[in-house]
């Protein structure tokens, strides 16, 4: 969620907002994964400005052992545990762990997680 809130219907989003560690992990990879100087540069600023602005909700043992339900509900589902997802899921068990909701604004990244956190989608703002 922490990727354009800037961006995000201010009344869509709650007075509090947590942000787990994992998801500072997937932004700190942003930078290096960017060809384009000035996409590194607008990267590593969104990074500096979340850390700024949010503390870490670790991935503790509690996330860790919350991280089997979310993964069997993919799986189940018959849907890709593995590669991206796999970071989408262990903030799904961050959330569980924490029992908070997910705000999200892919819902489809959590397709099939509706039974073990509320995931709510966060629209854009009106241009």
């Amino acid at each position: 969620m922490v990727i354009d809130l800037e961006r995000m219907a201010p009344e869509a989003l709650p007075a509090e907002l947590a942000v787990a560690a994992v998801t500072f992990a997937e932004l700190a990879a942003g930078p290096h994964a960017a060809t384009d100087s000035t996409e590194r540069a607008r990267r590593q600023e969104r990074l500096q400005r979340a850390e700024a602005t949010f503390d870490a909700i670790p991935f503790d043992a509690a996330a860790a052992r919350a991280y089997g339900r979310p993964y069997a509900e993919v799986a189940s589902g018959g849907r890709k545990t593995r590669r991206r997802r796999a970071i989408d899921l262990l903030i799904a068990a961050t959330a569980l762990a924490a029992d908070l909701p997910l705000l999200t604004r892919n819902p489809s990244d959590f397709e099939g997680l509706d039974q073990l956190i509320g995931v709510t989608p966060i629209p854009k703002a009106a241009d």
